[in-house]
């Protein structure tokens, strides 16, 4: 009865395209500070392919623009999912027809439209995009995310579309790695790479396991995410990963499971098999010791690795570790969580000062204790000195709290036109970080404690020049060299028009024909409006003829 009822429900849903699905993606595969959330579709290496509903529903929003999904359109279905598809070039006329309404009536050009049940309901296998590469996509793709649509937790698209995908491939381990814990292996307390677990092994104490692995499909290049592994240690389960379900709050803990360090000099994952005490990922489970394994006896332990893709394809890696405490007495192994200078302690709320620099790092930002180097570059002729808290990439979980000490006296010339409204914090790329200015401090967020960071002014508007006032289409050419485009706007005759912005560009485009406008062949005058994120804004006009 119950598989009745699964293959029932499963085949509510079809796949996004009318031709044989091949994947570029798969969901939960491991990369810097995100777990990637759907499956990336092959479009042959083209755009306008066309894409279909997956299920009946409606669709619930529209978003140009957002969270890295370039043109994306949302679908909510009455099974309690919502399925949403991303980096597409155009909508169908109807969905393009709502998002127009949409923007009209806010007037707003950036778009992120909730709509309505009964505003455009859809049919399983209904055309609703074309598709493209929009967004934070290097290729033309489709990017399928299915979320459940009460707690928006990621789901894997596989569970819903198992049926079209061939996979008769297994995942296969490239190389193991053994990471004492206070621990040794091998004789050292320094984390050591297996590629052969038919070698002599031995360890005495507390040492935890990682592994490097892939999965395959017949047909593709392509490697994809583990989706299940378990690590037996004499016939009983020490760790277990099933990745089908990942909370978007969580999503950089990948960072966590995954030897971010290892993946960051080397560009290959290890995940590890077991949970550093502050990874709070549901879909990790392991026994008392939270993986890790006691090698507290002079025998034989009989360990296996097993991996398993969506398919049931597996893969298993049997190998044995002798314990041997012989090794240990001769290695001044360090005491687990100690480290030596500053550090985070993943089980609090961390305050690190020095003059003219204050970093509070909340409790949870960090999955395991980890070490502070900080490093201050004097710069007596800028807004201020730089900070620096980390050689290597050392990620936090959500946003920490950096206050910078802002100089003034940078010239008379600019102490006489000084605003600390328009001081924000930056990085080493010139990335706007935010800030509110208040004392003479000035307040920003930061995810990443290797950047370098400093204090920067921007009292200048950002730029606009024409490229075409001609036709069905004007373009502008929209630049800022400070802090960054925050907003913008545009009238014809004092009434609203939306203004696009065209991916991976710096052009600005209204389609006249999708406007109120009709064409007349009279002057007009356009006035656009741009701001940036200290509030510069730049008003241009010009007279145009339509």
């Amino acid at each position: 009865m119950l598989s009745t009822v699964l293959s029932i429900f499963l085949s509510i849903f079809t796949p996004p395209v009318d031709y044989e699905i091949s994947l570029a993606g798969n969901f939960g595969e491991p990369r810097p500070n995100h777990f990637h959330g759907g499956l990336d579709i092959r479009t042959d290496g083209v755009e306008g392919k066309h894409i279909y509903a997956i299920a009946d529903g409606y669709v619930s929003r529209i978003t140009v623009g957002l969270d890295g999904f370039g043109n994306a359109v949302y679908i909510t279905h009455p099974t309690g999912q919502t399925s949403v598809y991303c980096h597409l070039k155009s909508f169908s006329p109807r969905i393009k027809a709502a998002l127009r309404r949409y923007q009209y009536r806010h007037e707003t050009s950036v778009a992120d439209a909730r709509l309505s049940p009964m505003e455009v309901p859809v049919a399983q296998g209904q055309f609703i995009a074309l598709s493209g590469n929009t967004g934070h996509s290097t290729a033309p793709h489709l990017h399928l995310e299915v979320h459940d649509t009460r707690t928006w937790n990621m789901l894997d698209p596989y569970k819903f579309l198992n049926e079209f995908i061939e996979d008769t491939v297994p995942p296969q381990a490239h190389a193991f790695m053994a990471i004492p814990q206070g621990g040794t292996f091998n004789g050292s307390s320094n984390k050591s790479q297996i590629s052969n677990l038919k070698s002599q092994l031995t360890a005495w104490g507390a040492v935890g396991f990682s592994v490097w692995a892939d999965d395959y499909m017949q047909g593709a290049y392509n490697h994809y995410g583990i989706h299940e592994t378990i690590l037996y240690v004499d016939g009983k389960i020490a760790f277990h990963s099933v990745v089908d379900d990942i909370p978007v709050r969580l999503n950089r803990m990948v960072n966590a499971w995954g030897d971010y360090n290892h993946w960051q000099h080397y560009r290959t994952w290890y995940m590890k098999s077991y949970i550093e005490p502050g990874n709070t990922l549901g879909c990790l489970q392991a026994d008392a010791h939270r993986g890790i394994i006691q090698f507290n006896e002079e025998r034989d332990y009989h360990l296996e690795y097993v991996l398993r893709d969506f398919k049931g394809n597996e893969a298993h890696y049997p190998f044995i570790v002798k314990g041997d405490p012989s090794a240990a007495a001769s290695i001044a192994s360090p005491k687990q969580g100690r480290l030596e200078g500053s550090s985070l302690r993943w089980n609090r709320t961390n305050s690190y000062s020095r003059p003219g620099m204050q970093l509070i790092v909340p409790y949870g930002y960090v999955a395991a204790d980890a070490p502070l180097r900080p490093i201050v570059k004097h710069q007596p002729d800028t807004y201020s000195d730089a900070y620096q808290f980390s050689p290597s990439s050392l990620p936090l979980m959500s946003d920490a709290e950096l206050s910078i000490y802002a100089r003034r006296n940078m010239g008379t010339d600019v102490v006489d036109t000084f605003d600390p409204s328009k001081l924000y914090i930056t990085n080493e790329n010139g990335r706007f970080l935010g800030g509110e200015f208040q004392n003479g401090w000035v307040k920003g967020r930061v995810r990443e404690l290797s950047g370098l960071y400093e204090v920067a002014y921007d009292d200048q508007p950002p730029t606009v020049n024409p490229i075409s006032l001609s036709g069905d289409r004007l373009l502008l050419s929209v630049t800022d060299s400070g802090s960054g485009i925050a907003s913008w706007t545009a009238t014809v005759d004092g009434r609203f028009v939306v203004f696009d912005a065209i991916e991976k560009s710096s052009t600005y485009a209204c389609e006249l024909r999708e406007s109120w406008l009709r064409r007349s062949s009279k002057s007009h005058q356009l006035k656009f409006m741009v701001t940036d994120n200290r509030q510069n804004t730049n008003t241009w006009e010009a007279n145009f003829t339509y």
